[in-house]
């Protein structure tokens, strides 16, 4: 394994420099942006809570030797550090490159919350809307994996909601305004293994969502192909499909079996299937971490399938020493870093944005077709992602190479602000499309490549076509993802109020997924709510 010191080190003394230049408006000065009415810059403090009682309490943040940690004091339980990022210059990028909030809940279920986290589902404190909700359909599972959030299998308790609940939640969350969320997503546990699983599927469509996805290690797919075709009929349209890596010993690692051919499988059934893919790798610091780019080279492969890879550095959800923490941290700068020294595709810092520098877009769309559009306005903290365009060769293009896309985000965020009827929509149409002619590069573009190929190959990405599945295309989006969900010693509540990823529970509330998994844990109130015990096993 590389020497992930020493790698560290080059980048700190490399890059932080250079980005501070950046940053400081030593490039081409561009206009102001609207950014989120969070603290910027280092050192700065930020709401958080006691990693032991959860007792609410000041973080601060600061950098020492390139990187970004937090401290945090608890009057009863002391002082607690972490790292939140290993690459300070990339966290500053971020902070800057991350637009506006949104414009919070309409009908909160809490309107006149005490404190945060303390009254949650949904309140009226929360900023952002959700671009994806997640149910669980069961905490059982066909695995035994030590890194879940579920904790399924040792819990000694069955948490299987029935169709009535099921169906409750379904339209808890299609009531949330002002924006609807489209996309449904079951998890658990292993949600194909719920006893009505085909028809928790349809419902989802029977409601009025328009895209159905699952978190699933694929077992079920990849042992039954005719499975993953009713699936698909029954309205599935994506797997988020458990993927820590190619060889069947990381596998025994992070989830207790050697499942490597099994996932290959999977992706096969899949395929003949057409349903879409998103590779999820969980990913520790000294365990799978070198797996990054074989893991890349995987969703190229599969590219008339897989869509997207979301890169998940792992959170401490149980109580854990500071040594161990930090022997096995994995931050979001890691992620991006370890997938340019393993591919030499994406540079961290040319290519990589915070989640919401697209959300200009989305609300361009939305201003130009007048229907609720997903946009993603959380924290910059939560997310980072890369747009690549990759040929039928297999050769992947960041689009920041021949995209101007901090111009033309600029723009499009002030232009989407000016549609105020229907009459202008067909000249701020042309206006855009305009934005996006002027900041494109044919002269750094790849070769054979032209800038209706580009929005030819968009467009089915941003409208998730079913129609696009398998079928072999000269270029394609594949977009690469990282997600750094929070735990107790690295929890910030700004993030918890601008989460975009929630869950929705049988006692009608919604959480925010950093409320539900970690922090005050919802979950173990809701499971132990709504679950009956097991018998005791012999």
């Amino acid at each position: 394994m590389r020497d992930v010191h020493a790698a560290e080190a080059k980048r700190s003394s490399v890059w932080t420099d250079a980005v501070r230049n950046l940053i400081g408006g030593t490039r081409k000065e561009k206009p102001e942006i609207t950014t989120q009415a969070t603290p910027k810059g280092l050192p700065k403090e930020v709401p958080s809570i006691c990693p032991e009682c959860e007792q609410r309490v000041t973080a601060r943040l600061f950098e020492r030797d390139g990187k970004v940690f937090v401290t945090k004091e608890c009057p009863t339980h002391g002082r607690f550090e972490d790292l939140i990022y290993s690459d300070v210059g990339m966290y500053l990028k971020m902070e800057r490159w991350t637009f506006g909030d949104s414009d919070g809940i309409e009908n909160p279920q809490v309107p006149a919350p005490d404190d945060c986290p303390d009254a949650c589902g949904l309140c009226a404190r929360h900023v952002s809307t959700a671009c994806m909700t997640i149910i669980d359909l069961t905490n059982r599972c066909n695995l035994t994996c030590p890194y879940c959030f579920a904790n399924a299998n040792v819990a000694g308790f069955d948490y299987t909601p029935g169709r009535e609940q099921i169906t409750a939640m379904l339209e808890n969350v299609r009531s949330v305004r002002p924006q609807r969320c489209h996309t449904i997503q079951y998890s658990g546990g292993e949600p194909t293994i719920h006893p009505d699983f085909l028809w928790s599927v349809s419902e989802v469509k029977r409601v009025g969502f328009q895209y159905c996805m699952i978190a699933s290690n694929g077992i079920t797919f990849a042992k039954d192909p005719e499975f993953a075709k009713k699936a698909k009929a029954a309205g599935l349209d994506a797997v988020y499909l458990q993927f820590d890596g190619v060889q069947d010993e990381i596998y025994q690692t992070t989830r207790g079996a050697k499942l490597g051919s099994l996932k290959r499988r999977c992706l096969e059934n899949c395929r003949k299937a057409g349903i879409r893919v998103m590779l999820v790798p969980t990913l520790v610091r000294g365990v799978n971490d070198d797996q990054v780019g074989d893991i890349l080279r995987t969703g190229i492969d599969y590219l008339d399938i897989v869509n997207a890879i979301s890169f998940q550095p792992v959170s401490f959800t149980g109580r854990i020493s500071h040594q161990e923490r930090m022997r096995m941290r994995y931050t979001l700068s890691d992620v991006c870093w370890d997938v340019w020294e393993q591919t030499h595709i994406a540079h961290p810092m040319r290519d990589w944005y915070p989640l919401s520098f697209v959300s200009p877009l989305s609300r361009m769309m939305e201003a130009l077709s007048g229907k609720d559009i997903m946009t993603i306005s959380c924290h910059s903290d939560c997310g980072v992602g890369c747009f690549l365009i990759v040929n039928r060769k297999g050769e992947a293009y960041p689009i920041t190479r021949f995209i101007d896309l901090e111009g033309a985000m600029i723009e499009l965020d002030q232009l989407s602000r000016k549609v105020k009827s229907i009459i202008e929509r067909p000249v701020r149409f042309a206006q855009a499309f305009n934005v996006l002619r002027r900041y494109y590069h044919q002269e750094d573009a790849p070769p054979g490549m032209k800038l209706g190929d580009l929005i030819g190959a968009l467009a089915p990405t941003l409208i998730h076509s079913r129609s696009e599945v398998g079928k072999t295309r000269e270029w394609r989006f594949l977009i690469l993802l990282s997600m750094h969900f929070q735990d107790r010693y690295n929890y910030n509540l700004d993030r918890v109020r601008r989460c975009v990823i929630h869950y929705a529970a049988p006692d009608g509330r919604i959480y925010p997924f950093c409320v539900y998994n970690s922090g005050p844990s919802y979950r173990e109130r809701i499971e132990a709510q709504f679950s009956k015990e097991l018998p005791p096993t012999r």
